[in-house]
């Protein structure tokens, strides 16, 4: 398949959306096109033949196994209907802020938080493509704090913790921005530093930071080292955040982001995948298409490999209740719905 189109390989607008997804057979239709455009393909042996099941599932014709659509995916064993699925992926793609797990538990009728979170959690563990491409050009990289606290789930109420964070921003010329990395950072030492460089940054780019010694030795790393110090900036009268400006203001659209959609209750063991969900968000800011972005969500999310409840919550505790999966009640029900045939013209009642 060539490059994706709207309106063909995914909805144009929301009114697309509900049309295109009424039922949950429908979702799954799609996602099934998704995984295998050209046909089934086992995921245990690779083979390219198989026929479908009465249950739905497809049998391999090499090694004879039993595959869903879903098995393997970020959907495996998955008790949400995949219409509820669906809705939350499109308000995750295309709300320009981004989307509540409260939110979400109040207009998909969700009865647990803990089934909400879960889902908008999976779905950021996601959008961090394995072999995305490293920032190139000029990049300007520095630190700041982020804060904030989750209550309700595992991981404590410590109020008022901060997380050291690193940023490395594209700086386009002659001017704008490009794309951004985000990462939670133990220390501030030349190890921490470097790594976190060489995780973000093409070798080759040249890499702008303040005059700390932690960055002192990125040129032997195969990067041009452009140090600012804020110290001469300051005795030339210069404001000294104005040195790294596209890093300063990358990180205050992150904390205010964090501040307006969530709130500010982020822990910081979850830090990094609000980081992950800011800069994904971030770095299709020009994105002319939504559908597009709900599209890259779902081609990912087929592409990775499940996600238990137990491994999104912060320091699981077996005997705690918090580290257990959320009971039944907290199943929403399926958007799957018949026509309700205008009930407000009802003269009975």
């Amino acid at each position: 398949m060539g490059y994706p189109q709207a309106g063909i390989h995914y909805p144009r607008s929301t009114g697309d959306f509900h049309a295109w997804f009424p039922t949950d057979a429908d979702c799954l239709d799609y996602l099934e096109w998704l995984r295998w455009p050209d046909g089934f393909v086992c995921p245990d042996c690779g083979h390219v033949d198989g026929w479908r099941m009465g249950d739905g599932r497809f049998k391999c014709a090499g090694c004879r196994r039993r595959s869903s659509v879903t098995a393997g995916t970020i959907f495996d064993r998955t008790r949400t209907p995949l219409t509820v699925w669906f809705t939350v992926c499109w308000h995750f793609a295309t709300a320009k802020n981004g989307v509540s797990a409260l939110s979400l538990k109040r207009t998909l009728e969700i009865g647990s938080y803990q089934t909400a979170w879960a889902m908008l959690h999976r779905l950021r563990s996601v959008v961090v493509r394995p072999d995305r491409e490293r920032l190139t050009g000029r990049v300007e990289v520095d630190e700041t704090y982020v804060d904030g606290l989750e209550p309700g789930l595992a991981g404590g109420r410590a109020k008022g913790r901060k997380t050291l964070t690193g940023i490395a921003v594209e700086v386009r010329e002659p001017r704008g921005i490009g794309r951004c990395r985000m990462s939670p950072l133990a220390d501030l030492s030349a190890d921490t530093l470097h790594a976190f460089v060489l995780e973000n940054v093409d070798p080759g780019a040249t890499v702008i930071t303040d005059g700390w010694r932690g960055y002192l030795g990125l040129d032997k790393l195969g990067y041009v080292h452009e140090p600012r110090s804020q110290r001469a900036a300051r005795a030339r009268g210069e404001d000294p955040h104005s040195l790294l400006p596209a890093v300063h203001r990358v990180a205050s659209l992150a904390k205010r982001w964090l501040l307006g959609t969530h709130q500010g209750s982020v822990a910081d063991e979850h830090l990094h995948s609000y980081l992950n969900e800011f800069a994904f968000r971030f770095n299709r800011r020009t994105s002319r298409s939504r559908g597009m972005l709900f599209y890259r969500v779902l081609e990912l999310a087929v592409g990775h490999s499940p996600v238990r409840y137990h491994e999104l919550i912060a320091n699981p505790n077996p005997g705690s209740r918090s580290a257990e999966p959320p009971n039944t009640r907290g199943r929403p029900p399926s958007l799957e719905r018949p026509r309700a045939h205008r009930p407000w013209r009802r003269t009975d009642h």
